[in-house]
């Protein structure tokens, strides 16, 4: 244990990541402590997710600035990733707490503010009256309790309970057949998310979308700061899956309201559907949920949960997330490690490149996707120890993980933000240095770099890809192979 202290406490140590998918953790109680924040990092975390569905403001700053704080102190990018409560539907309050629904029996939900019983309760959403049709389901408290419609008008709705049982105060309503004319942003979120703005969140998670145009506020009220992350938690959103990833910067299969509001067997294929249309389409793609659900109060997974974790890593994800496994688990660095276990073990099946790649994701017809693409055609054909993208933005970088290589991607970027930001992304390792004037200082800094971060050794060959000329945007427009010398940190610096 003192040697493993000692290591926690020398940055030196903290080397790339031996995996390319990376770990996506909630902070909150158990885990938002400064020394615990130092060890998840070591265990294997590259992103840190702030839940603004608790907690205030003042104590999510204090956890940003710690965050911020490790950063500087590893010299590694670090994502902060809020992730916006979005709309919630509840029911209103009982009569002492709670009622009982009986199974098969009739149950309304209506406007009158009085305490609910039995029989009723307040719905306290004018939006849904008028809207609901007969046959149409209410999902109650997670789908424990599921109403069918009988009747609706503008100030009832009459059901029968196809699956009864106890109800209490303000329990979440989901409503899977409707789509539901509320916009994605509430007044909460507004509020957060300027807060996650002025703070510097990296990702920006928008919930409950269910068409692409709930991203336009979200976006409108980010400026151009941040990338916006669509979560997938309603059926309403799969129909217009395509329009959404378009215009969102990642897509999150968000797989919790998503089991509530679909039949179980059909989360798996979604799954899958949602990670390649991400993929093709060259999109991070983030896997969440339950991953290691019995983690919150034992300190080893179930055999179906490592399992579930290793297919989202064989089909490709670019992240896969812990909730309350870290956020308020008794085994939180214990999480994070068994997933950083995981996903290293799957990454060194000799299948999983050809598992990984047996979904096409065919380059667009321009020059940027063509040398993206012949990346992996090299490192494929010549050993190679590294691909070095040099990129403002981070779009090449983007186009060069789409394609999955075979070696780690070593990201050089001038932009801080960039070097957050793709934290989330498959296979990068970013970097933040200073920019480049000419092919020389490119190649030069390339070598050193690699040196210097462990991506190589004398006698290595690096793949680079960049754009002339440099500093411009979307100008990915050259690729070059260079060997290492091993000398090359000893010359610039004497």
């Amino acid at each position: 244990m003192e040697k493993r202290d000692q290591k926690h406490l020398d940055p030196k140590y903290l080397d790339p990541r031996g995996r390319k998918v990376k770990i996506l953790a909630t902070v909150g109680p158990a885990s938002r402590d400064p020394a615990m924040l130092r060890r998840l990092v070591w265990a294997g975390v590259d992103a840190f997710r702030v839940n603004m569905s608790h907690g205030e403001h003042a104590t999510h700053a204090e956890t940003i600035d710690e965050i911020r704080r490790l950063e500087a102190d590893l010299n590694r990018p670090i994502a902060i990733f809020c992730d916006l409560q979005g709309p919630k539907l509840r029911v209103g309050k009982f009569k002492g707490g709670k009622a009982v629904i009986r199974h098969s029996g009739h149950f309304t939900l209506d406007r009158n503010p009085e305490l609910g019983d039995e029989t009723r309760v307040e719905l306290p959403h004018p939006e849904l009256f008028g809207l609901l049709e007969k046959g149409q389901r209410l999902l109650i408290n997670d789908g424990k309790i599921q109403l069918t419609v009988i009747r609706a008008d503008e100030n009832e709705i009459l059901c029968s309970a196809t699956v009864g049982g106890v109800i209490s105060d303000r329990k979440g309503v989901n409503v899977p057949d409707a789509e539901i004319p509320i916009p994605a942003l509430t007044a909460k979120d507004r509020k957060d998310l300027a807060f996650a703005v002025e703070k510097g969140a990296d990702w920006i998670g928008l919930s409950f979308v269910q068409r692409p145009e709930d991203l336009a506020e979200a976006r409108k009220l980010m400026g151009s700061y941040g990338a916006l992350c669509a979560k997938i938690e309603k059926p309403m959103a799969v129909r217009r899956l395509d329009e959404i990833i378009e215009m969102s910067d990642g897509i999150m299969v968000a797989r919790g309201d998503l089991g509530v509001e679909l039949l179980p067997e059909e989360v798996p294929p979604l799954q899958k559907e949602i990670v390649n249309k991400s993929r093709i389409a060259g999109k991070p793609v983030i896997v969440a949920t339950q991953m290691l659900e019995s983690m919150i109060e034992s300190p080893a997974p179930t055999r179906a949960e490592v399992s579930d974790v290793a297919n989202a890593v064989y089909d490709g994800a670019d992240a896969v997330m812990l909730s309350a496994e870290t956020a308020a688990g008794d085994w939180p660095e214990e999480a994070v490690a068994i997933m950083d276990r995981i996903s290293a073990q799957v990454e060194r099946d000799g299948a999983y490149l050809d598992r990984v790649r047996f979904l096409e994701t065919p380059p667009d017809r321009t020059t940027a996707d063509a040398l993206a693409h012949s990346c992996m055609t090299i490192a494929d054909t010549v050993k190679v120890a590294a691909i070095t993208v040099f990129t403002g933005s981070g779009s090449t970088a983007r186009r060069v993980a789409r394609e999955r290589p075979s070696v780690p991607m070593l990201v050089l970027t001038p932009s801080q933000r960039t070097a957050r930001r793709v934290a989330l992304l498959w296979g990068a390792h970013a970097v933040t240095t200073k920019d480049i004037g000419s092919f020389e200082e490119m190649i030069a800094k390339g070598k050193r770099m690699a040196l210097r971060h462990r991506f190589g050794t004398a006698g290595s060959k690096l793949i680079a890809l960049a754009g002339v000329p440099f500093g411009t945007p979307g100008s990915t427009n050259l690729l070059h192979v260079v060997t290492l010398a091993g000398d090359e940190l000893e010359k610039h610096e004497g």
